[in-house]
């Protein structure tokens, strides 16, 4: 490394390589399923439900099975290359092109952002709806939508880092508020009033063949299955990586599933078919209309809505912590404007990058509001599986390019054809035939957040050439994040 690298400060305090290693299998288990839990079954199970009908289950599995053929990709990198810049680093290895892995870097962080948005719309709705406003108006939830956005920019700004031990009380709390909601589906089937016979009826609304309704609704699901891949940060942090962290993984994968099959389930049982694509408030999700029907006589439905902000809160600022680190490293090597990395003096919070991001994300959730056609939370939570199902590709493919490099002893390995179904699959999901018409403002909404990014990407290429006298690319991929 170079002298410049050497001194190049860092946001979180003086660089240390020597990370503790305090993970162990039950903390990163509970880091793996709190990621992956947050709020995607809250905001996706209804819309993939209304596309399949009581087969709702079978998208969040053909989901799984696509993350975990991913998962596999993932392991052999993070366990061959054993930092914490994710994706980035991997096509950075593969192919060694400058742009593409800014290209790579920006997309992760742009869904990030979409995420957290997703995610501020989701706790809008429903923090409104815990405080007695039964159906807040697009306004109401916008304003709240953007006010949380904005106390996640304090947050974010007042330095507070990702803690495990916090994470671990969060992800209790969304596995007792989607508990409930299984328990409650149980309870209903249990005295007769659910009929679980539904759970083998395919209905589509739009009269498309089984194939074509589960490749859809399972680009849908695929929401509600990313967060895995965040793990790989934790990597430098792992007792005994090597060994512990695929058999970790995995059964995070599963049990996340499962959870997710049994919501699905419950849903169905409890909703009338006709009601499950309609919830009473969109935004909101279906499953407050589960607590609500289900147990219509306990009170439940008055503290389910605030179970559901804890779950979804913690999952944007982690999304938004990730989004401004990540373009805080990018300015710091040169790659994006070096306004984009100033630090505070006191807290050393990167705040022009915060200040960035916290724009983004303001102007992505009041744009998709007043467009008015979609609903919010669809149209960004497509938007996130759309980007990193075009990550988790190019992760596919860089998993065989980097079979080149000798593999180190002990390191995880996945079977050849593995990746190379990974990457069929998640492109296969990439194309407009695995969307409805209405979801083609995802590829919108992509394509100009990642114009964004080219625009200061080409900005900062001139300044470098013209000012500098340097070439724009990155001087140490391995710490990017």
């Amino acid at each position: 490394m170079s002298t410049t690298e050497a001194t190049q400060p860092d946001v979180n305090g003086p660089e240390d390589t020597d990370l503790k290693r305090v993970l162990g299998p039950k903390l990163l288990l509970l880091f793996i399923v709190g990621d992956i839990l947050g709020a995607g079954v809250y905001a996706v199970t209804g819309k993939l439900a209304g596309q399949v009908g009581g087969i709702a289950w079978l998208p969040f599995l053909v989901a799984f099975a696509v993350a975990t053929v991913t998962a596999f990709s993932y392991l052999e990198l993070v366990t061959k290359y054993p930092q914490a810049a994710g994706a980035a680093l991997y096509t950075h290895k593969a192919f060694g092109i400058h742009f593409v892995t800014f290209l790579v870097a920006f997309t992760v962080v742009c869904s990030g952002i979409t995420s957290a948005s997703t995610s501020s719309n989701l706790l809008a709705a429903n923090l409104l709806i815990g405080f007695g406003n039964e159906e807040p108006s697009s306004a109401t939830t916008l304003i709240t939508a953007l006010l949380f956005m904005i106390v996640l920019a304090a947050i974010n700004l007042r330095g507070v880092g990702e803690s495990v031990k916090f994470n671990v009380v969060l992800t209790i709390v969304e596995m007792v508020a989607l508990a409930i909601v299984i328990g409650i589906g149980i309870w209903v089937i249990g005295r007769g009033d659910g009929d679980l016979s539904r759970i083998t009826v395919f209905e589509s609304p739009d009269d498309k063949g089984l194939f074509m309704a589960v490749t859809i609704a399972t680009a849908i699901a695929f929401f509600s299955m990313v967060g895995f891949e965040d793990s790989v940060n934790m990597v430098e942090e792992t007792k005994d990586p090597m060994k512990i962290f695929p058999r970790t993984m995995f059964t995070g994968l599963g049990i996340a599933v499962v959870i997710y099959m049994l919501v699905a389930i419950s849903v169905v049982a409890v909703i009338p078919a006709g009601a499950i694509a309609e919830p009473t408030n969109a935004e909101a999700g279906i499953l407050l209309d589960v607590v609500k029907t289900g147990a219509p006589d306990l009170p439940i439905d008055k503290i389910f809505p605030f179970l559901t902000v804890f779950a979804v809160a913690n999952t944007a600022l982690i999304n938004m912590l990730m989004a401004s680190r990540l373009i805080y490293g990018m300015a710091q090597q040169d790659v994006l404007p070096r306004s984009l990395g100033k630090v505070l003096p006191g807290r050393r919070s990167p705040w022009t990058a915060i200040v960035f991001t916290t724009l983004l994300a303001l102007a992505l959730i009041t744009v998709v509001t007043v467009d008015g056609e979609n609903s919010v939370v669809a149209a960004l939570s497509g938007t996130t599986a759309l980007l990193l199902l075009a990550v988790f590709t190019i992760v596919n493919v860089a998993c065989l390019v980097l079979r080149r490099d000798p593999t180190p002893e002990g390191a995880f390995r996945a079977p050849t054809f593995l990746p190379v179904i990974g990457a069929i699959c998640c492109a296969y999901l990439l194309g407009p035939w695995a969307r409805l018409e209405a979801d083609m403002i995802q590829y919108k909404i992509a394509s100009g957040l990642l114009a964004v990014g080219v625009v200061l990407w080409a900005l900062t290429w001139l300044m470098n050439r013209g000012v500098r006298a340097k070439k724009t690319g990155f001087r140490d991929i391995d710490h990017l994040e």
